[in-house]
């Protein structure tokens, strides 16, 4: 589990209730895009690693996703 992700809802939480001092917002923006490229991190090391194979069990892998492998 990503070691922002409670701080995040704490925020989250506090927002709704009373909300936010402008440097709580200023945290909370910066944790939930670190968050967000953490995330983007995980799908593209996930995709990297796929392997398409048609019915016949020829690889049919995009070349977009072999790139990925190379990187």
């Amino acid at each position: 589990m990503i070691e922002s992700l409670q701080r995040i809802n704490e925020l989250a939480k506090k927002a709704r209730g009373e909300g936010l001092s402008p440097v709580e917002k200023v945290e909370q923006q910066a944790l939930r895009e670190n968050y967000l490229r953490e995330i983007r991190g995980q799908v593209t090391r996930t995709f990297s690693g796929l392997k398409v194979l048609d019915p016949l069990g020829n690889d049919v892998t995009p070349q977009k996703v072999r790139k990925l492998k190379t990187l």
